[in-house]
């Protein structure tokens, strides 16, 4: 029997930060411990990935699903800057694209908990999925960002160089890939020795990370306001139109429920941490009230509350379950 989302613990405390923020309370996560709260939830994460792929192995079908990321991680950016420099400057297209083409990690990390929750297997290999979804996004918008700026030719090379770096070295990824390969390496002992760890507790450490997810999505609220309202309309629209295109994509591939939705989840979902930090350095002229606005006022709380299981209710419909 499918439990409500709105009775998962997680999404309540996540509706209690959001209301916290929202009566201005003064209560607050300290950075310190929100950071290790993010990291540990990537490792944990990693490690689940990483065991079960240890127990299923590698096969075509994971090879496909890898494939099929890649895909949308390369798409997405680039048909939502077709339609969003109709609308806007350029620049500020390409930071919005490069977010909405981008993942959001804690999304995800939600969303498996509501398949375990409801007793769905998803494959481990999504989680590398997952990895190989956030930087491409990236990437594409530094490069058009270079173009735009043509008459700096001296900082393309830079301007690229530094994305790259910063995308294959930045640190919640190398520890989600790494706490994935130790996981396949130490396989079942492994599982069994870091399960007080990675598993009975995991819960608990996601709502207290969801809590303090709520409180600062309230104090993004207010940029919604500066937000012009075709771009708030599309921040509405894209992630179920994303959501359902990987939707299609899984049933023409044959992936299962489970999976789909967690493809789903990644193709509707936008980056909040790893993009805007990035954007802040490489594509400085862009307003990040606008893509951070969109991303974590909007974007993130529905597919939290709302996306996740409308995406999941949609996979059993396309795919069956």
């Amino acid at each position: 029997m499918e439990s409500s989302p709105l009775l998962d613990p997680s999404v309540l405390f996540f509706i209690l930060g959001l209301f916290a923020g929202l009566v201005r309370s003064n209560l607050e996560v300290p950075i310190a411990i929100a950071r290790f709260l993010s990291l540990y939830l990537l490792m944990a994460l990693g490690l689940k990935g990483g065991f079960s792929l240890a127990e299923s192995g590698f096969n075509p079908a994971i090879l496909r699903d890898l494939i099929f990321a890649i895909g949308l991680a390369l798409t997405i950016p680039f048909f939502s800057f077709v339609l969003l420099k109709r609308v806007i400057n350029p620049l500020d297209a390409l930071a919005i694209s490069a977010t909405y083409g981008s993942v959001s990690a804690v999304t995800f990390i939600t969303a498996t908990q509501f398949l375990e929750t409801n007793g769905l297997e998803y494959g481990g290999h999504m989680a590398a999925a997952m990895a190989l979804m956030e930087s491409p996004a990236i990437i594409f918008a530094i490069l058009m960002a270079n173009f735009y700026r043509s008459q700096e030719a001296r900082k393309e090379h830079e301007g690229l160089s530094v994305v790259l770096k910063e995308s294959f070295t930045e640190g919640a990824q190398i520890l989600l890939l790494g706490a994935m390969v130790i996981g396949i390496v130490t396989g079942g002992s492994g599982k069994t020795i870091m399960d007080p760890f990675t598993g009975m507790i995991f819960k608990g450490m996601l709502a207290f990370f969801l809590l303090d997810m709520g409180v600062a999505t309230a104090k993004r609220l207010t940029d919604l306001r500066n937000v012009p309202k075709r771009l708030v309309f599309y921040g509405a629209l894209a992630p179920i139109t994303h959501a359902f295109i990987a939707l299609l994509l899984s049933w023409a591939g044959g992936l299962s429920v489970a999976n789909a939705t967690l493809l789903a989840v990644l193709a509707g979902s936008a980056s909040y941490i790893a993009v805007p930090a990035v954007l802040k350095h490489a594509l400085p002229e862009s307003n990040p009230s606008l893509y951070l606005g969109l991303s974590l006022g909007l974007t993130f709380p529905f597919n939290i509350i709302v996306g996740i299981p409308l995406y999941y209710w949609a996979a059993s419909q396309i795919i069956g379950g």
